[in-house]
């Protein structure tokens, strides 16, 4: 049962990625979100359309999702997409709490059609002081407060 469920969704993500760019709607991604059986999101990329650096369909389909059920947390959901996800999308999966990732095939297929996420991969294995995107830390205690004021505060929506 769960693998024919697996496979049905997975072809729905393959339509929609094609879907997406026939329509010139976005790239060759097509996500869902799925809660018991249905779904609740669906993605295209959307990065270009929006100049949204974020807007990728995994994001995007996420948040569908989030709306739909009124939560941030989409604890018992099933992300399934047509190709593994990059950085920002799987933590992105993690900060949602999606229960699982399925996918069709690997990222690597991504590079080969001319996207360059593989060196995100290879940037975030290395040290800090040594990845392209240089990271300062100016260490202000004042930049620390509103962390303090968080942490006491009774009333507030933990994530």
């Amino acid at each position: 049962m769960k693998r024919s469920m697996d496979l049905r969704f997975l072809e729905r993500t393959a339509c929609l990625a094609r879907d997406n760019v026939l329509s010139n709607r976005g790239d060759p991604f097509g996500p869902v979100v799925v809660l018991e059986d249905q779904i609740v999101g669906q993605g295209a990329n959307r990065v270009t359309v929006l100049c949204d650096p974020t807007a990728h369909a995994e994001i995007e389909a996420m948040r569908q999702a989030a709306i739909k059920l009124g939560r941030f947390d989409l604890r018992g959901c099933l992300l399934y997409m047509n190709i593994n996800p990059y950085p920002m999308c799987l933590t992105a999966a993690y900060w949602a709490r999606i229960k699982r990732i399925v996918c069709g095939g690997p990222n690597t297929l991504t590079e080969k059609a001319g996207f360059k996420g593989t060196y995100l991969w290879n940037e975030i294995r290395h040290p800090l002081e040594v990845r392209s995107l240089k990271v300062e830390q100016i260490d202000l205690a004042v930049c620390r407060e509103p962390l303090l004021f968080w942490k006491r505060l009774q009333r507030k929506i933990p994530y």
